[in-house]
């Protein structure tokens, strides 16, 4: 099938997680015989952002890391996305594109497309920002992907679609894998996160800087928007800052530290409850030791306490901290088990299985209806 997806960006991940999954799933996709194209606006923020920070040897490394994926850009005032959408059978829209854009592709539908027409949502705004979430026009489309089962009621509840499906963001395992022949001798903690809007800055003094601080620990972390009060809070603990790292050499990183750690944004442990974030899945993967601040997984993706450690507060962060660097073994056995967790429910490849089925569900659907009438 020809599957034709918009986002906001395929080739940067500046501030932009979503291309983690997107990769992983178009990579997928691609692998199993189908057509897939990616179109992105030509002035996409994070790539902007992106090119201003590092310039355009990310892109070139990018086109070699994924030699499978090309980018198709569009200007963002584009009047008429038909020519995109021809001979198309699948159509995804992410929610971080422009109404105007989501407007239209649905206005082709409904004027006489023959694709299944689906949203996709990876982001906390039903919550923060619902009239933003209200404004999009989803009346053409087929129905919604949402990545936690909360967002899927939750456009269910307001009205916003007819229809929707839970669609968890998982690890692309082409990319995110265990290390062979590498130790982790560099240092002892590595954080991969962007500061951000201050979602969690006293989460990130508690469960990062403070722990550090106080075992003495060598760690690094790597993200962007990090303003000058972050970085010197970092300094003050005692943490180096590495800045933005393409995610494809994350794994690379990981291979090199003894343990890494997951910090959850206050939106996403307040109120979106079951919502890791793709951060979660992409270190089990890899198989480092994680140690996460509390949230609740209400949908049982994983199994806390043996997958992963939880930490109630900074202290017991600091115990889980110290054990994991004094029981190695013990260590290892933890990330072997949550390897194997990512292994048996969370890949990209279970999430396009997913994917057709619920394709399959629609042309059901339409099948019978076609019958009744």
């Amino acid at each position: 099938m020809r599957v034709v997806m918009f986002y906001h960006s395929l080739c940067s991940d500046w501030n932009h997680g979503n291309a983690h999954f997107l990769r992983g799933v178009a990579t997928e996709l691609i692998a199993r015989g189908h057509s897939v194209d990616v179109f992105e606006p030509a002035d996409s923020w994070s790539l902007k952002n992106l090119l201003e920070d590092r310039g355009e040897l990310p892109l070139e490394e990018f086109a070699r890391a994924y030699p499978m994926l090309e980018v198709k850009q569009y200007e963002s005032g584009i009047e008429d996305v038909t020519p995109m959408l021809d001979d198309a059978d699948l159509v995804i829209v992410h929610e971080w594109n422009r109404h105007e854009l989501v407007a239209k592709v649905g206005k082709a539908r409904r004027e006489g497309g023959r694709f299944r027409l689906l949203f996709h949502d990876t982001h906390h705004r039903c919550v923060t920002d619902p009239h933003a979430m209200a404004a999009y026009d989803l009346r053409d489309y087929d129905g919604v992907l949402a990545f936690g089962e909360v967002i899927r009621r939750l456009y269910l509840e307001h009205a916003w679609c007819a229809r929707a499906w839970t669609w968890h963001e998982a690890a692309d395992t082409r990319v995110f894998r265990p290390p062979v022949g590498m130790r982790r001798t560099d240092g002892d903690l590595v954080w991969i996160g962007n500061w951000g809007d201050d979602e969690r800055v006293q989460e990130l003094q508690e469960f990062l800087l403070d722990p550090v601080h106080a075992l003495r620990l060598k760690a690094l972390v790597h993200g962007v928007r990090y303003p000058e009060d972050a970085r010197a809070r970092l300094a003050a603990a005692g943490i180096e800052y590495g800045g933005w790292i393409p995610n494809y050499r994350v794994p690379e990183v990981f291979s090199r530290f003894t343990a890494t750690a997951h910090v959850p944004r206050r939106p996403y442990v307040a109120a979106l409850p079951g919502i890791p974030t793709i951060r979660v899945f992409e270190a089990l993967a890899c198989g480092i030791p994680l140690v996460s601040a509390p949230w609740d997984d209400a949908e049982q993706l994983f199994s806390p306490g043996s997958d992963f450690l939880v930490a109630r507060d900074g202290a017991q962060m600091r115990k889980h901290l110290v054990d994991l660097m004094h029981d190695p073994e013990g260590a290892a056995a933890m990330a072997e088990r949550g390897v194997e967790t990512i292994r048996r429910r969370h890949t990209c490849a279970h999430r396009v299985d997913e994917l057709i089925a619920i394709c399959h569900e629609l042309e059901r659907g339409l099948s019978s209806k076609a019958a009744a009438a």
